[in-house]
């Protein structure tokens, strides 16, 4: 897939929500990015980030002034209308847990395609543990098929009140390599311990500025 250099046009309340959400994250929940240059690289791409609370999708929302992204979030936000109307404002995709989801995927691969920025927690749900020890190839596959690069986000702990916490933006992965060898289970589980890999240099990283 070819990447689109024309940014797709901003949307009036994702807008103000972003701005709104900024200054909360800038007095009750500051956070600090890392490798924040990485998010203004042209898309298409997809994000790929762990997941603690949350706050995370508003934490990489507001760190991307690019882009509005599109998150892939559980179908079960919908459920209430007035959240139902916020989340379709905000571009949400949903998505049904645990299972084979195609309208999901294909919504998500027609995002790509049309030049958005699209982000997944591939863990599937919020974990206590900072590492993503569980993948799911769902991540994978739709990167594999769309042939965008993947941006890895490693945040390394729960965002908490009028406490810093740090995210690391990684480098890009290229899959286009591994897509040429074809879509399957085997390279689906290659991006995936690419992905993982990228989250545990970047956790070291952090560590080491820890010391």
């Amino acid at each position: 897939m070819e990447n689109n250099k024309t940014n797709p046009p901003k949307t009036p309340f994702y807008t103000f929500a972003r701005v709104v959400l900024r200054i909360l994250a800038l007095f009750f929940y500051p956070f600090r990015v890392h490798g924040k240059e990485r998010l203004s690289m042209d898309a298409p791409f997809m994000i790929v980030a762990n997941h603690m609370t949350l706050l995370d999708p508003i934490a990489i929302a507001v760190a991307t002034k690019k882009y509005e992204i599109r998150f892939l979030g559980k179908s079960s936000l919908r459920n209430n209308r007035i959240l139902r109307w916020i989340v379709d404002k905000l571009h949400m995709i949903p998505v049904v847990r645990h299972s084979t989801d195609m309208v999901a995927m294909r919504a998500c691969l027609r995002t790509l395609k049309q030049g958005h920025v699209l982000c997944i927690f591939p863990e599937g749900t919020r974990k206590k543990e900072v590492m993503m020890e569980e993948m799911y190839t769902g991540a994978a596959l739709i990167a594999l098929q769309s042939k965008v690069k993947i941006l890895p986000i490693y945040i390394t702990g729960k965002l908490r009140p009028l406490r810093v916490t740090d995210i690391y933006v990684g480098e890009f992965i290229d899959t286009t390599e591994l897509a040429a060898s074809g879509v399957n289970k085997d390279t689906c589980l290659e991006l995936n311990n690419r992905i993982l890999e990228a989250s545990h240099q970047m956790k070291t990283q952090h560590e080491q500025s820890k010391k």
